[in-house]
């Protein structure tokens, strides 16, 4: 009975059905998908302590856009009165309230109410063979304007705005008429003061949307995308997705990659970890990771441009005695002839330097060889030693304007020699005179140029201030404030598109309302 049909406890696991190998295989895409996903090697968050300081440039811009306003001619009959309003400017602009705000949905949204516009216009007034005319003040009340920006990542990387939504209208209007037809002027304010509401309420959204997607748009054409850092390297920029609003914040994700000039196309794979900004306290948070950095030695190591030459008088006078007397046998015993040509110190980097961010700091590990020669005019060079060194730098960033610069200090250094131990040992009396070498001759030059900085997308005229540096585990921090060195109006001018035509006008459902 033990063994009859009814028991099937040695019987297989029956295999997994439809449901289970669609949800494995759904898996198993994710976490390929995941391996394969790239991080950014530069995050930018702006938090809403930024908003105050571009609320008051974006009000005074869009105050001066608000100016060029152009509304048609007002021109009516009324029994035998025949009017005409026309040249109407806007004058200025008073701002009661207004609002700027992040929006998970719309990116940033400004909302003015209960705002006034001065206005100037003609007046004309024809009553039988009676004639006035002349320029009269008015102002209209009342005006609320809620408009939002859309921002999205082009198909270069760069990033623009998309979209402008638009509601805008006007409460009221008032005219103070005077002259000769006051009252006739104040019987007709009713049938003028309205056409004129109407036609401002459908001029107040295109003039938005003209600033939105033509004029915002120029000035973020000023933020670098591809764009060469010197002769010999060039960095990307390039938005990775399209930017992220919360209510406190907007993050953007950049690839932060260098690549030399002449290899456009190659791409170092980042496998450093992903930056992370949790801070909001100050207006603007920058994180690196050491793929930024990596990339750019690497594109530098490939440009040809870690390596360094000292011949003759270029080799420190007391280390090219010592190097003399240290390999004197040598010389007497390869080539006595040679014993007074010149002295050649080559140093040579093997492979691309590599960066560590920790909490307690950031170091740049460099392995080179060292080659000694002598150089004999018109003969072939021969060579003393070749030794390989080692060497820690300690590195120091900082934030200038909108450049990240970088201040490199040699921290530790040793030499030894590729063939022997008992080579290395005789290299000892070497170490001090080689190390003060490269700080006094090497360092200054790496330090020339790592100061010059590379820039930060940042949009032209605008720059960091009081920035504090925080290191983390694989990534680095900077926090800073915005100060607008230019104001918007004057870079926009600059780098204003000259045809502009066929973005001026916005879609019929955001007109006005």
């Amino acid at each position: 009975m033990g063994l009859s049909g009814s028991d099937n406890s040695c019987d297989p696991t029956p295999p997994p059905g439809p449901l289970a190998m669609a949800l494995f295989g759904a898996l198993f895409l994710a976490l390929l998908a995941g391996a394969h996903a790239e991080f950014p090697g530069c995050k930018i968050r702006v938090t809403s302590k930024a908003l105050e300081l571009v609320k008051q440039e974006g009000l005074r811009f869009l105050e001066q856009e608000l100016e060029t306003i152009t509304i048609p001619d007002l021109r009516g009959k009324e029994g035998h009165f025949y009017y005409n309003i026309s040249e109407v400017k806007v004058t200025e602009l008073q701002l009661t309230s207004s609002e700027l705000d992040f929006q998970p949905q719309q990116e940033l949204m400004l909302q003015i109410t209960n705002a006034s516009l001065g206005l100037r216009f003609r007046r004309q007034l024809l009553y039988w063979f009676f004639y006035d005319g002349g320029y009269i003040n008015a102002s209209a009340e009342g005006v609320s304007i809620r408009t939002g920006l859309e921002l999205s990542r082009d198909p270069a990387g760069r990033m623009k705005v998309s979209n402008v939504s638009c509601q805008a209208s006007v409460s009221r209007m008032h005219v103070a008429f005077g002259g000769t037809f006051k009252k006739v002027y104040d019987f007709l304010s009713t049938f003028i003061t309205s056409g004129m509401r109407f036609l401002l309420n459908q001029q107040i959204c295109p003039v938005l949307y003209h600033a939105g997607t033509v004029l915002l748009n120029a000035l973020l054409d000023t933020v670098p995308v591809r764009s060469s850092v010197d002769e010999l390297v060039g960095i990307d920029y390039s938005l990775m997705k399209d930017p992220v609003a919360s209510t406190s914040n907007l993050d953007m994700d950049f690839r932060g990659a260098f690549f030399p000039l002449t290899e456009r196309n190659w791409s170092l794979p980042n496998r450093a970890v992903e930056p992370q900004l949790q801070e909001e306290e100050r207006m603007v948070y920058v994180a690196f990771s050491e793929f930024f950095f990596d990339s750019a030695m690497e594109s530098y190591f490939r440009a040809g441009a870690l390596q360094l030459s000292l011949v003759g008088d270029k080799v420190p006078h007391d280390l090219d005695i010592l190097l003399r007397a240290t390999y004197f046998g040598s010389i007497v015993l390869l080539s006595p002839a040679v014993i007074d040509s010149p002295l050649k110190l080559e140093l040579r980097v093997l492979a691309p330097p590599r960066c560590t961010i920790k909490p307690s700091g950031t170091t740049v590990s460099v392995t080179a060889s060292v080659t000694i020669a002598l150089v004999p005019p018109d003969k072939p060079e021969v060579q003393l030693s070749s030794m390989t060194m080692d060497a820690r730098l300690s590195a120091k960033m900082a934030l200038r304007g909108k450049a990240l610069r970088t201040q490199l200090d040699l921290r530790r250094f040793r030499i030894y020699s590729n063939h022997s131990a008992l080579e290395s040992l005789a290299l000892i009396p070497l170490q001090a005179p080689l190390k003060t070498m490269l700080q006094i001759g090497v360092m200054p030059m790496l330090n020339e140029r790592t100061w010059r900085g590379v820039q930060i997308p940042l949009p032209e005229g605008i720059n960091f201030v009081r920035e504090v540096v925080t290191n983390h585990a694989g990534f680095l921090t900077i926090g800073a404030d915005l100060h607008f060195a230019k104001g918007l109006r004057e870079v926009i001018e600059k780098n204003r598109p000259a045809d502009i035509g066929a973005s001026t006008a916005p879609p019929p459902s955001t007109a006005a309302v």
